[in-house]
């Protein structure tokens, strides 16, 4: 997977220039290629075909494409290009023209909403529809406002990695730990754990996060923290021989895992889940309730992993 491309999703807009930029660093941070892909409009895509059944298809002529030659001008203008760039322009609907170029690359990256986006939107549904079906990780980059808070604090930028220990499927972990690999950074575990409903639980209160030889076996712990720090270490045995040089921290947390994820979003710089619900089939079409909050709320680019 060293030499899979990179691509970068793009329509023109500002949101899908910030995911551009994004996809340009992650493919000279891994030494890929990048793939410039955009779906032309509807209206091209009918005077396309218009005039391929009007013309001879051996005499092609031009026509405008304004995305593509937005981030022609926008990659000419960065300080330093992948050494190998290609651009396609691709037919029919978003998600299933980006569906069919995606089998093999290292990852797709795309903005959380398009040109067509409203202003208050979250989460556009071409984003949410490819971060659903794309057979390789998808990063989505939020746009500027949900960053604006984020940029306040300063970046620790670790790899947040959310791991159910007994369910997450291997080709999460693997790239979380090939992601903290190319920063030079460390990955943080945040697992979830189910607690009785108290009133003297806060619900936004920072979590404790401890290397591996501080996990408590003393019994300061409650019983089910110090279970699922144990079943943490245990998952990501394998991740620390295969990834030697890549710090581990270890964070056990009550309660909501999609909250605990997005608070960790303001200073990461990647939170990384698995597509769906652990206990569904990895051909389901929902996606998981933690990598849906996460899509929507997170404050930083959080990638989705298919069970691959």
């Amino acid at each position: 997977m060293s030499n899979a491309v990179v691509i970068a999703a793009v329509d023109g807009s500002e949101h899908s220039l910030r995911a551009l930029e994004w996809a340009r660093t992650a493919a000279l941070r891994h030494r890929a290629g990048l793939l410039v892909a955009h779906v032309l409009p509807d209206e091209t895509q009918l005077y396309a075909g218009l005039r391929s059944e009007l013309h001879d298809a051996a005499q092609a002529e031009p026509f405008a494409d304004p995305a593509g030659d937005r981030a022609r001008a926008f990659l000419a203008a960065a300080p330093e290009r992948p050494a190998e760039i290609a651009y396609e322009s691709l037919e029919g609907s978003v998600p299933e023209a980006l569906r069919v170029i995606a089998p093999g690359a290292r990852m797709l990256v795309l903005g959380s909403r398009g040109r067509g986006g409203f202003a208050s939107l979250l989460l556009g549904s071409n984003s949410r529809a490819v971060a659903t079906t794309a057979p390789c990780p998808v990063v989505v980059v939020p746009h500027a406002d949900r960053g604006v808070e984020a940029a306040a604090e300063p970046s620790a930028g670790r790899v947040v990695l959310g791991l159910h220990a007994a369910e997450t499927p291997d080709s999460v972990l693997d790239f979380a730990f090939a992601e903290a690999a190319a920063r030079g950074t460390a990955v943080q575990v945040v697992s979830a754990y189910a607690v009785p409903p108290s009133p003297l639980l806060l619900i936004d209160s920072p979590f404790t996060v401890v290397p591996p030889e501080g996990l408590p076996d003393d019994g300061d712990a409650v019983p089910a923290e110090r279970e699922m720090l144990r079943s943490q270490t245990e998952r990501l045995e394998p991740l620390r021989a295969r990834y030697p040089d890549v710090p581990v921290e270890q964070a056990s947390v009550p309660g909501d895992a999609a909250g605990r994820l997005v608070t960790a979003s303001r200073s990461a710089a990647l939170v990384v889940v698995g597509r769906h619900h652990p206990r569904r089939s990895p051909r389901n079409l929902f996606i998981g309730s933690v990598a849906n909050a996460l899509l929507h709320h997170a404050h930083g680019p959080v990638a989705v992993v298919p069970t691959l």
